[in-house]
């Protein structure tokens, strides 16, 4: 074994651990018998093929909480390591409680299994490594010995190694037993062999996991009721206009009379005509004989297959657009049944997950249909009510799609028609989900996987819905709050909501001081000496300033942000920096201010050779730092956001400091908002170089216009003898104004090739020649990924502002090179604005009703 008492070498072994797949581990507690235990000591085993102990590690960790903490973060905390257990409940006591991640427990695989399965006595440990694994001459002296006495004995270190040992055995030998088609290889992971799969799950349930993954273990385990139905929706529709859907298809292909109504030619033909003549002729044969039925067999039925046929009505007339369409292509003979393909509609396919296992999903969609106008099948989903979340809907029907894909080795478009209160119809091309959802499947169906190994009373359940409004109209609210405990979500934060007042900034001052003291004695907690600098005590954080002693790495304090994290208290960890003279520390403030934007622009119009700049956001020091256009390192910009970063406030800001001090003779804004939401309210203001742009085309047209214009101001500045458009204005009598060109939410136009490619090549062209010409790109995005912002992009927009991003690869696109730090902000405006080499932490100015200066 390799008993370790040095803190370094301890946290030298504990990084090395952090490349391990699987960990079986043990601990051993002091005075566990008093009001106040100790955690001893940590066993860990990485070799499950080691029968003695001697490649097992023993931390002595005793009365030394930094290693302890360093130990939660490296290893407990970290999903991609599995962490065994016999008693996980007891050791996740002391080693980060609910904070862990990714844990098996013994115990409760051997409770699942049950005792009269295993014939074993009991189910504790020593007794399963002898009855289960024929392990002999076990020691159980030493259990009760005293482990917060040093020196240990050698026995008392033998007992902890083996301890490992014996739960390496036992977790292989229950898992064989739980489930025979999995083998343990070398390294501890398991493998599924070809006898089996993953059990098999609906694609109803993929949907659900998507909006709930707590509604979604419920499901699976209970079959409790699982649908989130908004409020006032009707109950009870969905079974007989489902079946009557399906039986107006199946009348449409045999019945002569609905072929008949298209015999005459395509151009002859008229949609309003056609779909009367059909909703006539399903309502005679069909809907008359089925609605007389049900009410003899029950009266109040009437009412709701009324609503039925009102969502028939819509869908009918969906259909009938379609045949019109597919006419010009087909005969009237041939025309029903070449659009409504007739084939079973139960799927199943088995995917390939990310672990090498296979997942078996199983589906029946709701139709399948052909247009020959653009050569595409589609899927079809039929909904009476309007999904709250069409973001799962989107996953249901992107699942069947790949399915049949798979089936039919063609592209196949999706699509969702929801029927009531009014016809609402949400399509999907392949080409949109080929490179979205289909690619997402695939680690959701792991990860389903992974939320149904979890019991009660194991530590990181299923996560709750990150959409708080689900729970309102949860069907199982009574019972996921038993099962799970009560959700608690973050109030929405006054800072953020546009339109409403707020009253000045709390008074309350963060005592910078304390909090400095407190960070040095935790530093030193951990080993690491400092000396206190001052602090400063910005609108979003305090920075602490510290000088490491002589021989104190700052590589070292870099360490420490998670630990610190935890010590602290803190709800983000804090971004921990080297600066010249000091290393700054920044601790989330506890009563966090808004920058006002009123307190830092005043509305003035500035002259016309005046420079342009915008506003990024206010310094620790409290003042604002605004970017000027017409440098090189700053005349366009990339900014990445991820949902709750303050990105388009930030974006608003941004746009009122331009109109705030530049007329809209000397300045024209040109406004992207695919999502339609960043900008409402500057729709109609006198700065517009054109109408606010919402869909692909005219941004595509409006990139291409902007080219236009550059090229025909470099035309004009020849003709006048200049080099750029302030030397132009200053000479010329008519000057040009300046353009921002101000594009929000980029990804939503990258996912056809087609439009990313001309997008691309504007924004290159622009990149490079248009800041000489008064044009300056700032192109947004919440999803800076590396298929979204391609080198083309990253190349040609010098300014770079980060709010919080998803990840530390996001982070790296923004930032450029091995910059992560954005990841960590806090969110709500908090930024870094990076220029050249220099990266500034700022907070964004905020505005809480927009009021467009006066012309």
């Amino acid at each position: 074994m390799h008993y370790l008492t040095e803190p370094a070498t301890i946290q030298e072994v504990i990084s090395q651990l952090t490349t391990t797949k699987i960990l079986w581990l043990d601990t051993e507690i002091a005075n566990w018998y008093t009001s106040q235990p100790k955690l001893s000591l940590i066993q860990v085993l990485a070799d499950p093929t080691d029968s003695t102990g001697s490649s097992a590690y023993i931390f002595d960790v005793l009365n030394n909480h930094g290693l302890v903490a360093n130990f939660i973060n490296q290893i407990m905390i970290n999903p991609q390591i599995e962490k065994v257990f016999h008693n996980a409940v007891f050791d996740l006591k002391y080693l980060g409680s609910h904070l862990a991640k990714n844990v098996t427990c013994t115990l409760q695989l051997a409770r699942k299994i049950t005792r009269q399965k295993l014939q074993t006595s009991n189910l504790k440990l020593k007794t399963l490594a002898v009855e289960l694994c024929h392990f002999s001459n076990i020691n159980i002296a030493e259990q009760s010995s005293d482990w917060g006495k040093r020196p240990l004995s050698q026995k008392q270190l033998e007992y902890a190694a083996m301890d490992t040992v014996y739960l390496a055995a036992v977790h292989h030998q229950l898992i064989k037993i739980y489930n025979p088609n999995i083998v343990m290889v070398n390294n501890g992971s398991q493998h599924l062999t070809n006898k089996s799969q993953n059990s098999a799950l609906s694609v109803t349930k993929v949907r659900l996991a998507f909006e709930c993954p707590r509604l979604f273990y419920l499901n699976h385990q209970f079959g409790d009721k699982a649908i989130f139905l908004p409020q006032d929706t009707a109950i009870g529709i969905g079974n007989p206009f489902h079946q009557l859907a399906d039986k107006f298809v199946k009348l449409a292909i045999i019945e002569p009379q609905f072929s008949n109504l298209f015999k005459p030619p395509a151009s002859q033909l008229n949609l309003e005509e056609i779909t009367t003549a059909l909703q006539q002729l399903f309502y005679q044969l069909e809907f008359f004989p089925y609605l007389q039925k049900a009410i003899q067999k029950d009266g109040e039925q009437g009412q709701t297959l009324l609503q039925v046929w009102n969502g028939l009505q819509g869908l009918i007339k969906r259909f009938a657009e379609l045949l019109l369409t597919n006419r010009h292509h087909c005969n009237a003979e041939t025309l029903i049944s070449n659009t409504f393909l007739s084939q079973e509609r139960n799927i199943e396919y088995n995917f390939p997950l990310p672990d090498t296992t296979q997942q078996l999903v199983r589906g029946e969609f709701d139709c399948l249909v052909f247009n020959f106008e653009i050569n595409r099948l589609c899927v079809v989903e039929f909904k009476t009510y309007q999904p709250v979340d069409p973001s799962a809907q989107l996953a249901q029907v992107a699942l069947y799609s790949y399915m049949l894909h798979q089936q039919k080795k063609v592209p196949v478009d999706s699509a969702v028609y929801c029927v009531l209160p009014e016809f609402k119809e949400y399509r999907y091309s392949w080409e949109q989900l080929e490179n979205t959802v289909h690619q997402l499947i695939p680690h959701k169906l792991l990860q389903m996987q992974q939320w149904l190994t979890w019991e009660s009373p194991l530590p990181n359940p299923p996560p709750s819905t990150t959409q708080p409004h689900l729970c309102k109209i949860c069907p199982q609210q009574q019972k996921c709050q038993t099962f799970f405990g009560v959700v608690e979500f973050d109030p929405p934060q006054p800072p953020f909501k546009r339109g409403e007042e707020y009253t000045e900034d709390s008074q309350e001052t963060a005592n910078a001081d304390e909090i400095g003291a407190e960070l040095i004695n935790t530093l030193q907690s951990f080993g690491v000496g400092v000396d206190y600098q001052g602090a400063a005590v910005g609108p979003a954080f305090i920075r602490v300033k510290l000088k490491p002693h002589l021989g104190v790495k700052v590589n070292a304090l870099l360490k420490l942000s998670d630990d610190l994290q935890v010590q602290l208290g803190l709800a983000n960890a804090p971004l921990i920096a080297p600066q010249a003279g000091y290393v700054s520390i920044d601790l989330p403030r506890p009563d966090r201010q808004i920058a006002h934007f009123e307190k830092y622009i005043q509305s003035k119009f500035l002259p016309a050779t005046a420079p342009v700049k915008i506003a990024i956001g206010v310094n620790i020091e409290g003042e604002l730092l605004e970017a000027d256009l017409s440098d090189p390192n700053s005349c366009h910009f990339l900014v990445g956001g991820t949902t709750g970063s303050g990105k388009s406030e930030f974006l608003r800001s941004l746009l009122l400091s331009l109109l705030y001090r530049y007329a809209p003779q000397n300045l024209k804004i040109a406004l992207v908002d695919p999502k339609r939401v960043t900008f409402p309210e500057f729709e109609r203001m006198a700065w517009l170089y054109s109408p606010v742009v919402k869909d692909s085309d005219r941004a595509i047209a409006l990139m291409e216009e902007l080219v236009t214009e550059m090229e025909s101001r470099y035309q004009q500045f020849e003709k006048a003898g200049c080099a750029d458009l302030t030397t132009y204005n200053q000479r010329s009598s008519q000057p040009l104004p300046r353009i921002v060109c101000i594009f929000d939410e980029y990804a939503d136009f990258m996912a056809e090739k087609e439009i990313r490619n001309v997008l691309e090549q504007s924004i290159k062209r622009l990149g490079a020649m248009a800041r000489a010409a008064g044009i300056h790109l700032i192109i947004a995005t919440q999803r800076p990924e590396a298929k979204v912002v391609t080198p083309i992009i990253r190349a040609n927009l010098p300014g770079r502002v980060a709010l919080r991003t998803a990840s530390e690869a996001d982070s790296k696109i923004v930032l450029g090179g091995t910059e992560t730090s954005s990841a960590y902000l806090l969110g709500k405006g908090d930024l870094l604005y990076q220029v050249g080499s220099q990266l500034h932490r700022l907070q964004s100015l905020f505005t809480t009703k927009v009021q467009l200066p006066s012309v």
